[in-house]
């Protein structure tokens, strides 16, 4: 920082008549603006970024035994408790879109939790998740009425992740979209087992009817915009790597064990029916 000579201290009687004129000012002055979404979710971004750290640490840390697994002031089972409760809960509300008959989403729309995921079809964590922890959660928490899955593009990988991103919402326009996301990721494709006829052969397997709508869709302007919409969100939170996850606004990276999926939504369900009932 520079230093302020005495001089620059002083205050010019015009300048103090400015600003009392300014702090009377008419009724522009008193209308609050409403912030953008963009901005309201650039200026989430920081906090979850730092929030993703010190959580991924903490997992790192009990992961080798260097604590007693829990992580955390929430993890007494007290939302009230978690400093973080306030950022979690803009997070949530900033990204859970709870759209009816959205194809991109699993479970109730007004489950009381919601895991936003944000992934990449060349991504092998991304695939594990899919084969190992999504069934379950699925099972444990979608099916119960807990949790709703929000899948959100974000392609980090080039142009054969943006094709497969974009046929995947071409699945979804056929209510295909998690069986052609699952057939996908059945096994790591990159590059070329992603062209346009392999994704074309792959949504034929999960039961998209009309293939030639289904090509259409996969190259047309409305699949663009959706993909980089997802793709946006997830920039301007400070998604940087994928799988990312919000649960309950709660960021968790990487492809956890289920452990860390378990706590997280125990305690955004916690959060959820202590804000129902006023606490």
């Amino acid at each position: 920082m520079s230093a302020t000579s005495p001089k620059a201290k002083k205050t010019d009687p015009k300048a103090k008549a400015g600003a009392k004129a300014g702090a009377k000012a008419g009724p522009r002055s008193k209308a609050k603006a409403s912030v953008p979404l963009p901005r309201r979710l650039a200026a989430l971004g920081a906090i979850l970024a730092l929030v993703a750290a010190v959580v991924a640490v903490g997992m790192a840390i009990g992961k080798n035994g260097g604590d007693s697994g829990k992580r955390g002031p929430s993890a007494s089972g007290d939302p009230s408790a978690d400093p973080m409760r306030g950022a979690y809960e803009r997070a949530e509300q900033a990204t859970s879109r709870r759209k009816d008959g959205d194809p991109l989403a699993l479970g109730r729309k007004d489950a009381p939790v919601v895991l936003v995921e944000y992934a990449d079809y060349q991504c092998s964590y991304c695939g594990k998740f899919t084969r190992d922890s999504q069934p379950e959660l699925v099972k444990k928490y979608v099916d119960q009425g807990v949790l709703r899955i929000e899948f959100r593009n974000f392609p980090i990988f080039g142009k054969d992740s943006e094709r497969a991103a974009r046929a995947s919402w071409a699945a979804g326009q056929q209510g295909k979209f998690w069986q052609f996301h699952d057939e996908v990721y059945a096994k790591l494709r990159k590059g070329d087992a992603l062209a346009e006829d392999k994704l074309a052969d792959m949504a034929a397997k999960a039961g998209v009817s009309d293939i030639d709508r289904f090509r259409s869709d996969l190259n047309g302007s409305a699949a663009e915009e959706a993909v980089k919409k997802d793709q946006q969100e997830g920039y301007d939170l400070g998604v940087t790597s994928t799988p990312s996850f919000l649960v309950g606004g709660r960021p968790i990276a990487g492809a956890q064990p289920m452990a860390a999926f378990d706590e997280a939504i125990e305690q955004a369900r916690a959060a959820a029916a202590a804000k129902k009932s006023g606490k």
